[in-house]
């Protein structure tokens, strides 16, 4: 750092450990101590291990954008046979050897691909993950959305001006009559929806298996690919999905495709205007409540809780926080996707326990998750 760093000066202490906090923070924005634990063997790998951290967060739009470049020229896809020489990927690409290079030195650098050789590379373990999870490549198209928001992000903390992209993409979010939104202002969101959808239905349905239940209710499901997969997983089950009318067309195309009709019905409305369908003994909540405030979700929680029958379950599953500790995907990511998008917050296990109990659920508990960075669950009885 530049030695005309502005001087930190940390609030008055309470305890023993805020004064030694403090202290840390006046040693380490001190230049000399900077260039004295870069030099000294004990301190000059945890020095290079933070620099290396503060050069990550700077450079982080970098690596979003090669990432992005290996997934739309879908290098991993003309990888999957084995490792291949850059000039045979250049002319599989229609760009110059030199460019390819770059390319992959540039996404090796970042663990997507391997160096096989001279001028021969391969896939790597996070290059092979991106050719089995068809979500995750459509999630970083989807991005140069939130990038072009992100673009002024002192702007975006004060309110800005303007539609935002991400406004414009998810429709409802902003929409006085939601429920009026036509099919191709639905149609992008509900096919990325139902893309990330897989995973994260395997693994609620795995830790919450729906055996003995008889109708399940998926409010917000969008065009029914968590109630695909549960209907295929429990042949006993049918099922409801409550959503708005151009997206629940979408869920009925869907179940017609899949065989699914005669076990599977839609509910075109508005959750925040309409009453929700009555009598499905368990109902989901996946990836819906962290897309609203706090009012809305009550007064949703409370509408889920009247329409179930006696007995009935919800269970809410969907991207959580530490109440104490934030984290980069629920505080950071998610934090600033959702402030783009007009409304919404990722919420703490302990205020969503504690908002079901307000809206008179009972038994409300944590089941784990195999990926709890895709989505933690909350059961509740009625």
């Amino acid at each position: 750092m530049a030695d005309h760093a502005t001087p930190i000066h940390p609030p008055a202490a309470r305890s023993w450990r805020d004064r030694w906090q403090n202290f840390r923070i006046r040693l380490i924005a001190d230049p000399t101590f900077q260039r004295f634990a870069a030099g000294f063997p004990p301190t000059r790998w945890i020095a290079r291990r933070k620099g290396r951290a503060l050069f990550d967060l700077c450079a982080g739009f970098v690596y979003s954008q090669i990432l992005v470049a290996f997934v739309r020229l879908r290098v991993a896809e003309h990888l999957a046979g084995g490792p291949r020489p850059v000039v045979a990927l250049a002319r599989d690409l229609s760009l110059d050897a030199d460019a390819v290079e770059r390319l992959l030195r540039a996404s090796t650098a970042l663990g997507l691909t391997r160096r096989c050789g001279e001028g021969v590379y391969g896939l790597a373990d996070l290059g092979a993950a991106l050719l089995g999870n068809a979500g995750v490549a459509e999630m970083i198209e989807h991005h140069a959305a939130l990038y072009a928001d992100l673009a002024d992000p002192t702007a975006l903390l004060r309110g800005g001006s303007g539609e935002r992209a991400l406004e414009h993409y998810w429709g409802y979010a902003t929409a006085e009559a939601a429920s009026g939104l036509s099919g191709d202002r639905v149609a992008a969101y509900s096919e990325l929806m139902a893309a990330s959808v897989p995973m994260v239905a395997e693994d609620v349905l795995d830790a919450h298996p729906l055996d003995g239940r008889r109708l399940l209710m998926d409010v917000g499901g969008g065009s029914g690919r968590f109630v695909a997969a549960a209907l295929h997983r429990h042949p006993g089950l049918h099922a409801v999905v409550a959503d708005l009318p151009s997206v629940a067309e979408l869920a009925r195309d869907r179940f017609a495709a899949e065989g699914l009709e005669g076990r599977a019905q839609v509910a075109g409305l508005d959750f925040h205007r309409d009453p929700l369908p009555v009598g499905a003994d368990v109902a989901t909540l996946i990836r819906v409540c962290f897309d609203h405030d706090d009012a809305r979700v009550a007064r949703l929680l409370g509408q889920v809780r009247a329409a179930l029958a006696p007995g009935g379950r919800l269970l809410l599953a969907e991207v959580m926080t530490d109440a104490e500790r934030p984290e980069p995907i629920g505080d950071a990511y998610f934090g600033f996707y959702l402030l783009a998008m007009g409304r919404g917050r990722c919420r703490s296990v302990e205020k969503l326990r504690d908002m079901l109990r307000k809206a008179g659920f009972r038994a409300v508990r944590e089941v784990p998750t195999r990926r709890p960075m895709l989505a933690r669950l909350l059961t509740a009885e009625v």
